[in-house]
């Protein structure tokens, strides 16, 4: 009997390669990390050749895994064509939609919701990071569509918004400023370090955090001023004013991927509506 290469299989395979790890392609497969090793380890027992050694942390292609991957690209881009031809644009597998912090809670019940009932036949696959993370993924084809922020004459940019301070009044008063900011990169950050610098203002940082969240309830206690768009505001946060110096503007980006089809196209013109309305 021959062998036949599942193309779930093949497509993990193809996405350890592509993202340089198990944890990555397990975000792009849609599977644990445990699964995906499943995954892999029938897939070499079907070929009956490793197709992966470990060097430390890092996965290093056999000569069989190299010879398979050529194969794995043309088969799945095979696949992926015939299946295009017979949808002809209709809805085929999942939309992975990207977006950042501040907008994800807005989007989250907005846009997918409003999506999901014009399509309701549809998947969709929310990531959620910075936006520097979103579009490096979209260039690796990782991801359809990004929303994010960008500079204010960025081509994909849909609105621009004021960055502006919060945080207690009084903190504006210090000599240093204690500054809550994201990890980086973050626009936001960069952004109030560098009006600080420009005004000769002494900073430091008192709370970096990955998670907007946490930032908002660092801000919120007084244990910092941050720099962010009205999206972060709540109401018990301040605004202060001078001897602040003031902040840029930044704008909201939506970009798709060139390749992706008519109803993530759809997805896209819904999300740049929303957006202008925040």
């Amino acid at each position: 009997m021959p062998i036949n290469l599942p193309t779930n299989l093949l497509r993990s395979f193809v996405a350890i390669v592509d993202t340089g790890s198990m944890l990555n392609a397990a975000d792009q497969v849609f599977v644990t990390q445990s699964a995906l090793s499943l995954q892999i380890k029938r897939l070499e027992e079907m070929v009956q050749q490793p197709l992966f050694t470990r060097e430390g942390r890092r996965l290093q292609l056999t000569s069989a895994g190299d010879m398979l991957l050529d194969y794995a690209r043309r088969m799945l881009a095979l696949h992926d064509e015939a299946i295009a031809a017979v949808n002809q644009g209709q809805f085929a597998g999942p939309v992975r939609v990207g977006m950042v912090q501040d907008v994800a809670e807005t989007l989250l019940s907005g846009l997918l919701a409003r999506f999901s009932d014009l399509h309701p036949e549809s998947q969709v696959y929310a990531r959620v990071s910075a936006t520097a993370d979103l579009v490096e993924q979209l260039s690796r084809n990782q991801l359809d569509l990004v929303i994010g922020y960008a500079a204010v004459d960025d081509p994909a940019a849909v609105s621009v918004a004021q960055m502006n301070w919060y945080g207690k009044a009084e903190l504006a008063h210090n000599d240093v400023i204690p500054l809550a900011v994201l990890e980086r990169p973050c626009r936001f950050r960069e952004a109030a370090i560098g009006a600080l610098d420009a005004a000769g203002q002494a900073w430091r940082i008192t709370v970096e955090t990955p998670n907007l969240s946490s930032l908002r309830a660092a801000v919120d206690a007084g244990i910092g001023l941050t720099c962010r768009t009205h999206l972060f505001q709540t109401g018990t946060l301040e605004t202060p004013g001078p001897p602040l110096p003031s902040l840029p503007q930044v704008a909201f980006i939506v970009e798709k991927n060139p390749e992706t089809n008519a109803i993530t196209g759809r997805l896209a013109e819904l999300a740049a509506e929303i957006v202008r309305s925040l």
